[in-house]
């Protein structure tokens, strides 16, 4: 018995190095926007225990890389609110644009993408080991009249243009 739990342990090893793991995974964005454009963002992740050793290090930011994400798309500069093991808040303001003609106004959001935070994922030393998830299960675009708009499992988000109801 003693002579095959060697050889069984090795192979289970193998099979942990070989397999790729899976990391951080993107459950929810909610993109809540107030009349002047201003959007609350809240995203709600999961990180491996690996994972929450680097961002308690701070060897990997998931905060600062949801920054830049919504600072491509904005005029301003973002603000993170806050930022921990599951979940980040951003505040973007002037996120999405307000146009009014003849009485009707339009919210326009710009689109938004997490392919970036992928690439530079695929930079690090593990990056074959792990099999990170950046697009929502569901993401949840609110406009100030109430009206949502979602997304599911998309890693980039396309811009939205809302006619605001009085």
């Amino acid at each position: 018995m003693k002579k095959f739990i060697l050889p069984i342990t090795l192979i289970c090893l193998m099979t942990f190095v070989v397999m790729p793991v899976q990391a951080f995974t993107m459950h929810s964005l909610s993109i809540d926007l107030d009349p002047a454009g201003t959007a609350q963002v809240d995203l709600n992740y999961e990180l491996t225990f690996i994972e929450q050793g680097a961002v308690f290090l701070k060897i990997a930011d998931p905060a600062s890389e949801l920054q830049k994400a919504f600072d491509s798309g904005s005029a301003a500069k973002t603000t993170v609110i806050s930022a921990g093991p599951s979940s980040a808040r951003v505040l973007v303001p002037a996120f999405a644009s307000i146009s009014t003609k003849d009485g009707v106004t339009v919210m326009t959001t710009p689109a938004v993408s997490f392919e970036r935070a992928e690439k530079v994922l695929k930079n690090y030393w593990f990056a074959p080991l792990i099999a990170a998830d950046f697009s929502p299960s569901v993401t949840t675009i609110t406009f100030p009249d109430g009206q949502q708009e979602y997304f599911y499992n998309r890693v980039s988000i396309p811009s939205v243009k809302h006619v605001m109801s009085g």
